[in-house]
């Protein structure tokens, strides 16, 4: 088991992962983030199945921010209630592992 987690991060559109993902280099609480526009989203949401094109965020950081990183997210994103989930990361390329943590506070 690494020190690390792969978050997993929906917004609206490009242009709001974008900014919610420099943020989050920016104040280093993700080492990097990778963003994919356009992904085909279908979810209930108030009573009705919902059908969205969204964008996907994954941002890499260390454990012990985890929490920090979900609260700064849900309080810049524009969703009531966004998709923010953390992934263990349990193994990987250690030169890459160590990298995320000597780049995140």
């Amino acid at each position: 088991m690494t020190d690390v987690s792969l978050i997993y991060i929906t917004a609206h559109n490009s242009e709001d992962a974008r900014r919610i993902g420099r943020i989050l280099v920016e104040q280093r609480l993700a080492a990097c983030v990778n963003i994919i526009d356009r992904i085909g989203s279908i979810y209930w949401w108030e009573g009705r199945i919902a059908e969205e094109n969204e964008a996907l965020i994954t941002a890499k950081t260390k454990n012990s921010l985890v929490n920090e990183l979900v609260e700064k997210v849900k309080s810049i994103h524009g969703y009531s209630c966004p998709c923010i989930v953390a992934l263990p990361i349990n193994s990987g390329n250690e030169d890459f592992l160590d990298w995320v943590c000597s780049e995140t506070r």
